[in-house]
């Protein structure tokens, strides 16, 4: 019950997203489509959506990914920043793949960021994944070291290379770089 009232929540609030703007117009062609494909490794749900079409945000687009990308611990779901989903998608055009994003954490609820910042000091207290605009993944057919220096020459914010939990993460912060464990 409590997860379907936030996603209703959801609804409600990606209906304003076709207030939206793109934000990497500039990048993105504007009259082409904009897909993205999803494989939750946690919840093994799979999600291949049109989240961008006609110049706007598609908002039913927007509530589906924010429940595909929620918290798999909590159930927590959050509204996923627009410019995170446009730089997935500026990615998958450099990795030219048509395999999916397989998601290893998109949005965390603060309780989950608390629990893992105690448990490893790479994880950062004010985690952009408590804010939607974060995920750590890695692309089957594409090596981690591929993704990394692909994610890395978009320059479109913070790349961390975590190579022993074979994952890389991407957010939409400020442009910087680290390397994990």
């Amino acid at each position: 019950m409590m997860q379907r009232r936030a996603l209703l929540r959801m609804g409600g609030a990606a209906a304003l997203a076709g207030l939206w703007k793109p934000a990497m117009a500039t990048v993105l062609a504007t009259g082409q489509a904009r897909n993205l494909n999803f494989n939750s490794l946690h919840t093994g749900e799979k999600l291949a959506i049109t989240y961008w079409a006609d110049g706007r945000y598609e908002p039913a687009a927007l509530a589906a990914i924010n429940h595909q990308l929620r918290d798999y611990r909590t159930g927590d779901a959050h509204q996923i920043d627009p410019n995170l989903l446009d730089l997935l998608y500026a990615l998958n055009q450099k990795l030219e793949t048509p395999a999916p994003f397989e998601v290893i954490s998109g949005y965390r609820s603060p309780q989950t960021n608390a629990m893992l910042h105690e448990r490893s000091s790479g994880v950062a207290s004010k985690s952009l994944h408590m804010q939607g605009m974060a995920i750590d993944i890695r692309v089957d057919g594409r090596t981690l070291p591929q993704l990394h220096d692909i994610a890395l020459g978009l320059s479109r914010g913070g790349v961390g290379y975590y190579p022993t939990s074979d994952f890389v993460h991407v957010d939409v912060g400020r442009v910087r770089r680290w390397n994990g464990v």
